[in-house]
């Protein structure tokens, strides 16, 4: 069972989304040339949506386990006509608002959780089914989380930046030209938005760790490029990342997070579930927790420092029935 487990990580197609870094790194140039004043200026072409947070579901034992932590959720949709697609890219961003520790959770898109209103399907099309309420929901639901906060942005925002900067300069292997297209052989080439894009997803020649270190390469050569333009420039390029943003954060919330900016301390990510297997169900494939009771324990334990927590009656019930679907436990 653990060979199968194992063998089937491959099937899940986590983004760690490099674009959260983008949107740091533009603020941050701002921030240094033009001031906070400017940044709360600017903060005014973010898209927000009002969204009533009665309507998102917690229980009540998590809202008192977790009233000293603040979960955001930042989704990542790879829709070329907007932000209804499904969320290939979920990162739960959970703040400890007494240390100003800051964990990340990147969850499995493939990952086979009930889904409210739908059933039991990928954790992703919650998103799809029903924007970041239905998606919110869900994450609550099935990992036991109090999450009313989210940050959705468009993967095609990486092409634009780098389309915006006129490109970014980067050595590829020979095996990596395969995958770029109009590139044949292994050299170093100044990569447009599209080839940026496509070199920070390779994901088939070798394993999810070389393909976020690919994505770390590509915001390394936009960052040393982005620091030597000028103000204008800047500003241009804050100004399409900005209006990608869709968000229920306040310009406020946002405005005060930045300040505080280096007092949070952020830690690596956790990916989760922890041990998954693969499951075939209706000729499709699924990432199955293994079990989700013991992954949202585990969960907590991490990152809220909750010994023995003891799951949900929800949670509970839809391990079970997880269980009596898949066969997996």
């Amino acid at each position: 069972m653990e060979e199968e487990n194992k063998n089937n990580k491959k099937h899940f197609k986590l983004k760690i989304s490099a674009l959260i870094i983008f949107i740091i790194v533009i603020l941050l140039c701002l921030i240094l040339v033009m001031g906070i004043s400017f940044i709360n200026y600017k903060l005014n072409e973010i898209n927000y949506e009002q969204i009533d947070k009665n309507t998102i579901e917690i229980t009540e034992e998590v809202k008192e386990s977790l009233s000293g932590y603040r979960n955001v959720v930042l989704f990542g949709i790879d829709d070329v006509d907007g932000y209804t697609g499904r969320s290939d890219c979920i990162i739960i961003f959970s703040i400890n608002e007494n240390t100003k520790d800051v964990k990340m959770t990147s969850i499995y898109r493939d990952t086979y959780v009930e889904i409210p209103g739908h059933g039991y399907t990928k954790i992703n099309h919650a998103y799809a089914y029903g924007g970041a309420n239905l998606a919110m929901n869900t994450i609550n639901r099935n990992l036991d989380l109090n999450i009313t906060e989210y940050v959705t942005i468009n993967f095609k925002i990486v092409k634009e930046i780098v389309d915006e900067i006129q490109g970014v300069t980067i050595s590829v292997t020979s095996e990596e030209a395969t995958q770029i297209p109009g590139i044949t052989s292994a050299g170093t080439y100044t990569l447009t938005g599209e080839q940026a894009l496509a070199y920070g997803r390779i994901r088939k020649i070798d394993t999810d760790y070389k393909r976020t270190e690919r994505m770390r390469t590509v915001i390394n050569a936009v960052f040393n490029k982005v620091k030597k333009m000028s103000i204008s420039k800047i500003n241009n390029i804050s100004d399409k990342i900005l209006s990608e943003i869709h968000t229920n954060v306040t310009k406020e919330e946002i405005t005060e997070i930045i300040k505080y900016i280096s007092s949070y301390n952020i830690e690596n990510s956790i990916g989760w579930p922890y041990q998954v297997t693969g499951k075939i169900i209706n000729k499709v494939w699924y990432g199955v927790p293994k079990t989700l009771k013991e992954s949202v324990q585990k969960l907590h334990k991490e990152l809220f420092e909750e010994e023995n927590y003891n799951t949900s009656k929800i949670v509970n019930n839809i391990n079970n029935e997880i269980i009596k679907k898949t066969g997996v436990k």
